[in-house]
């Protein structure tokens, strides 16, 4: 295993790592908080994101592929007045779909826009 992964989690990048293709790599593994959301993996080939919010106790894994992702933004209540990265939360635009993510901390939306942002931008 390698201990440079940064994770909040030792059993959400223990089930990311579950999951791994042939040769896929592990960038990082945050909790998300909040409703919804259990938590989101960035690998060196997609965005691997928990979601809570099915009927029933249902949970499932969702796999987005880097070349899907429209967009990735920095949401906030307030203005941007201060720093860019004043938020925990980002938007991840998947088509006509919205995954909205919080985590505890700015640093980790930091990492997580930059992250998704070097990836889509490279197409």
């Amino acid at each position: 295993m390698n201990q440079s992964i940064p994770y909040d989690k030792q059993e959400q990048l223990q089930q990311i790592q579950s999951g791994l293709m042939q040769n896929e790599q592990i960038i990082a593994v945050y909790d998300a908080i909040g409703a919804g959301t259990g938590f989101l993996g960035l690998t060196d080939r997609r965005v691997i994101i928990q979601d809570k919010s099915f009927i029933g106790k249902k949970v499932a894994i969702t796999s987005i592929p880097y070349s899907k992702i429209t967009s990735v933004s920095v949401v906030s209540n307030k203005s941007f007045a201060g720093s860019f990265f004043s938020s925990g939360s980002i938007a991840i635009n998947v088509g006509t779909h919205v995954y909205e993510v919080d985590f505890r901390g700015e640093q980790k939306s930091h990492h997580v826009h930059n992250v998704i942002l070097h990836f889509i931008s490279q197409r």
